[in-house]
Formats: C-alpha cells, structure tokens, sequence
C-alpha cells in the first residue's frame, strides 16, 4: 500500500504571519554550542528576553531538559509552559516538526530526517527523536518525510510556494542520493506546495550550511524580505546578488512576479574560533500581532526595525538583543516553532 503523503491528504503549511495556537521554543542546554559555561548563561539569558517578548503576544512552550527544568522555570516565569524532555541541542526551528494544517482544520506535521546539519555534531539522537514527541504533545498527525531536512532551510507563502537555497538542500552531507528533482518532490508532497524556488547561498560562513531564514522569507504572497549588503567589498554582495536576481526573474506558484523588500545588513562581527557571525535581521519571529526581531547593537538596528513596520502594517516590532544566542549559530528564529491555529 503506497504511503499517504501531507498533499494526498490536503495538509500543507500555512505561512508564518497565519494565526497560532503557540509558539514552541528550547532552553539551551549544550555548553560546547556556546564554547563554555558563561556562554550558555549568556545564551540562557538571551532565550529568556526571547520568551518574555514573544509571551506578549502568544503563548509558548519552553522544551527543556530533565535537569535543566528548574532552572528555565525560575528564569521565564509565567511567560512560559516549560515541560520536560531529553534534548541534544537548542534550535526548535531545525529539530521541530513544520506544522501543517489539513482538512477542517487537523493539526498535521512533518518529521524530517535530522542529522545535526550535516554531522556537525554526532550525538544527536534526542534532538531526531524530538519533532515525534512535539506533535504528540500537541496532538498532531506525524508524517515522515525521507528526507533529510531542517526548517530553518525553508519558507513558505502559505499560497504555493516555497523559497530554499541549493547550497543546503542539495549538500551532500544531508541527501546525497537525491536528485534536485527527488528533493522538489519530496517538498511539494510534504509541505503542500507547487513551486520550488531555489536561491543559489546563504550568507558567509553559516554553519547551517546556507539556511534559507538567514537571507530571505516571505512577508506576504508575492512579497519577499531579503537580507542586502552594500559593501562589494563583502564576500555576502555578490551572494545577495546573485540571490536578488533570480528572486527577480522568478514566479511564484500562482504566477505572480515577486515584489523585493530590502533588509539591511549590520555591521559585521566576528567571535573566537568561529570567525565572521551570520548577523542578520531576517532571522526573525512572526508572532499573533508582532514581530520579534534580532538587534545588534547596531546603527542599521533602527532601519530595520522600520523596513519590518512597514512590511508587517498592524504588527507590533519587538527587537531583542541576539549576540550571546549568535555565538552559538542560532538566532531567534532558528529557536522558534510556531505551531498554527486550526
């Protein structure tokens, strides 16, 4: 009997700006992420303003450690639900399920396959195992997609069409024995779209290998907020370049032309061992009536603040200082899930 995909059976994704039941997020719990003991309280505490922001507007879930329970509940407060479960690392986005939503509203999502971004890391079972024990908590049908796949690599329109990069999706560190064409499929099967639209990279020196959420995502059917760079001497121009041109020849899934809403870049910043962080303002949290973006310390954080108001009318912008939770490669949306309302 062949397998029932999401689109057999009228699930999809909806877009992120879609109302949410909650948001789902995880307490930092791996010291080597972020190079030693004071990193990951640093990075605790970053997580911390993250919740407090988002609880304004919906809300969240905190997935925490066994051992580390105590300690999340007396730093989020009331802000939070925190319940327990074992976990490898911290980024919600990349080891949670993408939610879907079917037919008279069933909650559905996607268990990708997980492989720590390639073998970045090898003791990674918690985090594979943890999309199954989400969708249980929150009551959702399971699907398994054969695929290795993190959703921080992905965004959705909610009307057809998805944005992801060729440097991550077609790595050979997740699914060497697919073609770009078994790996479209898959998308179209799983997430309920039609149209695939392949940006080139992501930005320089990302770990995730090219995540999608670093450089680009949609703001609206046919309205796209991509990250720029002014500086041709930055190695990120010529990528964004290149990525603005294909966004400009492109068509949506319903044939519409797409409209390109510039983020700026900050400043660049470099840290220890890792080199050059992947700054950027499009790693942000659509929340139920806000915005919760990364800042910077930064000139370019107020420009931002304002390309997102004006892409997001009737959105509170809501910035938290990010720097601690950069150094360990994440940012706010990569801690983030939101699971949709039905």
């Amino acid at each position: 009997m062949p397998i029932m995909t999401p689109a057999d059976l009228a699930y999809r994704m909806p877009a992120e700006w879609a109302d949410h039941t909650r948001c789902w997020m995880i307490w930092p719990c791996r010291e080597e992420t972020f190079g030693t003991a004071q990193g990951l309280a640093a990075a605790r505490r970053t997580v911390a303003a993250m919740v407090e922001a988002i609880a304004r507007f919906e809300p969240v879930v905190l997935v925490a450690r066994p051992a580390d329970a105590a300690q999340a509940r007396g730093m989020v407060g009331d802000a939070a639900q925190v319940v327990e479960e074992e976990l490898s690392d911290s980024w919600a986005r990349d080891v949670g399920p993408s939610f879907l939503v079917g037919p008279d509203g069933a909650l559905g999502g996607v268990d990708w396959g997980f492989n720590a971004w390639g073998m970045t890391y090898t003791d990674f079972a918690a985090d594979a195992a943890l999309a199954r024990k989400i969708l249980d908590r929150a009551g959702g049908r399971r699907f398994a997609a054969p695929l290795i796949l993190e959703g921080g690599s992905l965004s959705v329109d909610g009307d057809g069409t998805v944005l992801v990069t060729e440097q991550c999706l077609l790595n050979g560190n997740r699914n060497p024995h697919l073609t770009r064409q078994d790996i479209e499929q898959a998308l179209m099967a799983y997430l309920g779209v039609e149209k695939v639209i392949w940006l080139k990279d992501g930005l320089e020196n990302d770990e995730t290998d090219g995540h999608v959420d670093e450089i680009a995502c949609f703001a609206a059917p046919g309205v796209v907020l991509l990250a720029g760079c002014d500086d041709p001497a930055d190695p990120n121009h010529a990528i964004m370049a290149e990525n603005r041109a294909i966004l400009e020849a492109a068509r949506d899934a319903q044939g519409r032309p797409l409209r390109l809403i510039t983020l700026p870049q900050p400043t660049a910043r470099h840290h220890g061992h890792l080199g050059r962080l992947t700054c950027s303002y499009a790693n942000f949290y659509i929340a139920n009536g806000g915005i919760v973006c990364p800042s910077y310390d930064d000139p370019m954080d107020a420009q931002a603040k304002a390309v997102l108001e004006q892409a997001f009318p009737g959105r509170e912008v809501v910035m938290v200082p990010c720097l601690p939770l950069l150094e360990g490669g994440g940012n706010i949306h990569c801690i983030t899930q939101q699971e949709p309302k039905p």
